[in-house]
């Protein structure tokens, strides 16, 4: 099959119209069409023939076809059930793709790489759906799978927050959870344009360069709750956001804050990862629950 046609927006349209399907809002369907950001996409994640690739939310294929001309093996896993039949046309002639019909949230990763991959060199590479890219990416670095990076399509903003420093507006929860596990870094931008259907955002293409070695923590669990309760009221200091978030009196709080070298009057946005760690530590026992 030609290339350009698989993602051109008139290919897109026949393949609609011979399976009678539609666009799913709820399941952020947004197809690319630009063949040169499918190029670069695996251009820039380094995609050769050593790799075997897990792809997220496939579409109809635009993104697989072009990783299955350059990757050893792609498993490609697609929530929309209406999407496989499509899938199995449009990639009826990439005979290194295996596609897995199911909820990424759900799908027990480990167990599908012993069971997919015989490679040693695995990535994700994926078109990410919008509406889910957070617990996606969530899921991905608390399985610590055993890759060295994921590069993944999001929109742009959410790109800026992953990537976001401290003392900037886009620092928060987020950025803390994935800067502890990677060095984030935006590859390139991508219009709205690029798209089918046109999205009201721009997107962004950013990696994830999974940290060899991580921060020592105590507890993970606890230390990500202190960083939620810490962001949950962001206008208001850290003294009063950890209190009320964490249901924790004051008196202690600021006991905590000072042990641990951070004035009260700060707030959360003011705060390295590093400084969460220490309270973290120096806090007594509380329900993480």
């Amino acid at each position: 099959m030609d290339k350009k046609k698989l993602y051109s927006p008139s290919y897109i349209r026949e393949i609609m119209s011979k399976y009678n399907f539609k666009f799913s809002k709820s399941l952020g369907q947004n197809f690319l069409i630009d063949g040169n950001i499918l190029r670069k996409i695996c251009e820039e994640g380094q995609v050769s023939k050593k790799d075997d690739i897990l792809e997220i939310g496939p579409g109809i294929g635009t993104l697989t076809e072009e990783l299955s001309s350059r990757a050893n093996k792609v498993v490609a896993v697609e929530l929309d059930k209406a999407l496989i039949p499509i899938l199995d046309e449009t990639l009826k002639d990439c005979y290194n793709v295996e596609i897995v019909s199911g909820d990424i949230l759900k799908i027990d990763l480990p167990k599908l790489f012993k069971e997919k991959f015989k490679n040693e060199n695995i990535k994700v590479v994926a078109n990410l759906p919008y509406y889910i890219t957070t617990p996606i990416i969530g899921k991905l670095l608390e399985d610590e799978l055993d890759i060295d990076s994921i590069l993944v399509m999001v929109q742009y903003e959410v790109a800026e927050r992953m990537k976001a420093s401290p003392g900037t507006k886009d620092y928060g929860s987020l950025s803390v959870f994935v800067q502890y596990y990677t060095e984030p870094e935006i590859i390139f931008s991508v219009p709205k344009t690029a798209f089918m259907p046109s999205p009201n955002v721009d997107s962004a293409v950013i990696e994830l360069k999974i940290r060899k070695e991580k921060l020592e923590l105590e507890n993970r669990e606890r230390f990500f709750k202190v960083v939620k309760a810490a962001f949950s009221q962001r206008r208001k200091t850290i003294l009063n956001s950890l209190s009320s978030g964490l249901k924790i009196e004051k008196d202690i709080i600021r006991d905590t804050l000072d042990k641990s070298g951070i004035d009260s009057k700060l707030r959360a946005e003011n705060l390295t990862i590093e400084e969460f760690s220490k309270i973290s530590a120096i806090l007594p026992p509380f329900n993480i629950y």
